[in-house]
């Protein structure tokens, strides 16, 4: 897929959503806050409580840019794990790398930080990683390998261009940004993950199938 038709279709999904899953698609949900289609505009009907913990599931799911198949996962785990459930699945998937990648401010998107971390420009503590799902742990170090710093998107991000398109930088990291490295010093709290979403409901449209 083009860049422009992924634009694209992250815009319509983010309108049908409600929510901005890219710095491009808040200036256009700015713009216009309805669904797409020719119905966008007109008020839509009651939705069943199925619709609504439907809708919910996909809205995280956008969020972190991740396949049905691998919410599932994180939220069998999610619910073996002490606390609640919900919770516990946003926690999760917050220690993504993608995630951490983006929240750092080295990439403006979740395509291009998991683009980043497939051409392995990625390391945590020294290491290549090529696994935009790899779960950091609290006191990992990300940063950027020493030979891709010198390219464009790392200059770019060094410069600090992407801190005025996303969110505040949480308090479970701290990045520097002009060395083109983040580190989690702890576990995410939900309050604290910059994310849209109604957890008890995802946990609903789990548990009821």
């Amino acid at each position: 897929m083009s860049t422009k038709s992924r634009t694209h279709s992250q815009t319509r999904l983010s309108r049908a959503l409600g929510i901005p899953l890219t710095p491009k698609a808040a200036k256009y949900l700015e713009k216009r806050p309805y669904a797409p289609g020719e119905h966008g505009r007109t008020k839509r009907k009651t939705d069943s409580d199925y619709a609504v913990r439907l809708r919910e599931k996909q809205r995280l799911r956008a969020q972190y840019g991740i396949r049905e198949a691998q919410l599932k996962i994180v939220f069998q785990e999610a619910r073996r794990a002490p606390g609640l459930t919900g919770e516990n699945l946003v926690e999760l998937l917050e220690q993504r790398l993608d995630a951490l990648v983006v929240r750092a401010g080295i990439a403006r998107t979740t395509a291009q930080a998991r683009q980043m971390i497939v051409h392995r420009h990625i390391m945590v503590d020294g290491q290549r990683v090529d696994r935009p799902s790899f779960r950091v742990k609290p006191g990992q170090l990300v940063h950027v390998h020493p030979k891709s710093e010198s390219m464009e998107p790392f200059q770019v991000a060094a410069a600090g261009a992407h801190v005025d398109v996303l969110p505040k930088l949480p308090a479970y990291l701290e990045v520097e940004i002009d060395k083109l490295q983040a580190r989690l010093v702890r576990r995410p709290k939900r309050a604290e993950v910059p994310v849209t979403c109604e957890v008890q409901l995802v946990v609903e449209y789990y548990a009821a199938r």
